[in-house]
This record gives C-alpha cells, structure tokens and sequence, in this order.
C-alpha cells in the first residue's frame, strides 16, 4: 500500500514540476481526465502501458514513479 501512496504523491510533484495540469497529463498519455485523477488521488493505479506512458512523460525510470 505504500507504494501506492508514494506514486499518488510523485505523480503530482512531478506533474506540479513540469507545469501541467491533470487534464493535460491526461490527454499527453491519452487517458481520460477522471483516470489520471484517480491515479493521484490513490484510488487505482495505472496500466502497465500507462505506467510506462508517465515514465517517459517525465523522462524518470518507472522505479523512481514508486520510490519513497
């Protein structure tokens, strides 16, 4: 479960990072808005497609997405 909270909490340090909105991190990794949202807020977490997708959005290695 605490990877779970941590990815919440890096998703958004690192979307607040680069500037974006959830609905354009949403729409640059072609998901819908309500999906994204979820993932930050903790409720689901991403595909495995998706997980690979905010990677490369933000040029980290999937690790660093669950790292404390």
């Amino acid at each position: 479960m605490q990877e779970l909270y941590n990815l919440s909490k890096n998703l958004k340090q690192l979307r607040e990072g680069y500037g974006y909105t959830q609905t354009a991190v949403a729409q640059k990794i072609g998901i819908r808005y309500q999906s994204y949202h979820a993932y930050e807020a903790g409720i689901t977490v991403p595909t495995l497609e998706n997980f690979i997708k905010l990677a490369k959005l933000y040029d980290v290695p999937l690790d660093e997405l669950i790292a404390p």
